[in-house]
């Protein structure tokens, strides 16, 4: 016959509404190892998985990317960037220098040629400007109106 501990005044656990007896320590400990030894093995399992499909794709890799460089890499078309952008420029300059500064050929067969800034500066001052082929008379409309008229000289050229 099966007695059950009581607590004060008599009263059984299922009177009291909460479990009375302890836990056993024998069954904590072996669930403990179960569940250590369970991921452990499940550990090793995906580890072995993981090695046998690495060495599996490594061993029949095509490569699927076809825009993926393989060797040396190929140049883009052109026009690509600069590499060096300042020192460009600046024999972009001398280039221009030299050309402002020579004098040469620019259409043979016209007979125009080319002559250094300066000394077109210096023939501008001796001969002079040369006049325009068909000047406008003044107060024609055809100048443009200043920032204070608003727009009052077209106006009054339309009239």
């Amino acid at each position: 016959m099966r007695t059950e501990r009581t607590g004060d005044g008599g009263q059984t656990g299922a009177s009291r509404g909460y479990e009375t007896r302890d836990l056993s320590v024998r069954v904590s400990i072996l669930f403990g190892v179960f569940l250590l030894l369970a991921a452990v093995v499940v550990h090793l399992v995906v580890w072995l998985l993981y090695v046998h499909f690495g060495t599996e794709a490594a061993a029949t890799d095509v490569r699927r990317y076809p825009l993926a460089q393989v060797g040396r890499p190929v140049l883009p078309p052109e026009p690509r960037l600069q590499v060096q952008p300042r020192e460009d420029l600046k024999a972009l300059g001398r280039q221009e220098d030299a050309i402002l500064s020579s004098y040469g050929w620019v259409d043979r067969d016209a007979g125009v040629v080319r002559i250094p800034v300066d000394r077109a500066m210096q023939l501008v001052i001796e001969r002079g400007l040369l006049p325009a082929q068909n000047p406008a008379p003044p107060g024609s409309g055809n100048t443009l109106p200043s920032a204070s008229s608003s727009g009052r000289l077209l106006e009054a050229a339309r009239k």
